[in-house]
């Protein structure tokens, strides 16, 4: 178990949520609810219950309803909040450059603010020997999105992004979808993370994925992220109506907040 658990996270949950309209015309998707419980409330009582002191929240789209939601204080997690006011057009990369300076403070946990997930994820993320880690699920056919394939030792080798049913071949390898739950050692943070940050952005990719940047950093700087598979563990990302009534479904009989 590594020495070190993260004492700070940061939730990136800045985005419209457009495909979750007309629940997030006046609400943000990070708030949006499962059985009562806002999902962004649901990965701060998780991080509060494994230590986490101080979490860092990216907000733009309906801000305001965010930080009256959390306040700068939720259980025994101290909640700092970072602006981003082209929300509307960057895409989640901008939103992990935005809060660069938060980085530098250590280990981190680091999630999208979209995923409703239990307490034992982040567990299993705590409990791998590996500096980085990312939570990961086999890929079944009603999925979509950012997907990875695994080395023989168990590290991330391969990111494919927008991947569906689809893409999965039979005989071919093992397709893992990402949980968009990762955990950094803070000297992969400042001298991987944050330079290849401010070379995206310098370059002009502001509308680039958080998988796009751990992509490069993986298949061309040679980053090791071990894949921590969270088989039969209640996790989902959603990001349409009917990503929500699965989440809703999955956990209709789990304790959850």
């Amino acid at each position: 178990m590594p020495v070190n658990i993260p004492k700070h996270a940061l939730i990136l949950a800045a985005g419209v949520g457009s495909r979750l309209r007309p629940l997030t015309d006046l609400s943000p998707k990070p708030l949006v609810q499962i059985h009562g419980t806002p999902i962004l409330h649901n990965a701060l009582h998780n991080l509060g219950c494994l230590g986490v002191e101080h979490v860092t929240i990216v907000v733009g789209y309906r801000k305001e309803a965010i930080q009256d939601a959390c306040g700068s204080r939720f259980g025994s997690v101290t909640i700092k909040y970072v602006e981003s006011s082209v929300y509307d057009r960057t895409g989640s990369a901008y939103s992990l450059w935005l809060a660069r300076d938060a980085l530098l403070s250590g280990d981190y946990f680091v999630l999208e603010g979209d995923v409703f997930f239990e307490e034992n994820v982040l567990r299993q993320l705590i409990i791998t020997e590996a500096t980085n880690a990312a939570a990961v699920a086999p890929f079944h056919e009603l999925m979509q999105g950012s997907a990875v394939l695994l080395s023989d030792l168990g590290f991330i080798s391969e990111f494919r992004l927008k991947q569906t049913a689809l893409d999965l071949i039979p005989g071919g390898p093992p397709l893992y979808k990402t949980m968009n739950l990762l955990r950094l050692s803070a000297s992969t943070l400042r001298t991987e993370v944050i330079p290849a940050l401010d070379d995206m952005i310098r370059a002009g990719a502001t509308q680039a994925y958080t998988e796009e940047l751990l992509s490069y950093l993986v298949e061309t700087r040679g980053l090791l992220l071990a894949a921590v598979r969270c088989d039969g563990l209640r996790w989902y990302e959603i990001d349409d109506a009917e990503d929500l009534r699965t989440a809703k479904r999955i956990f209709a009989e789990a304790d959850h907040v």
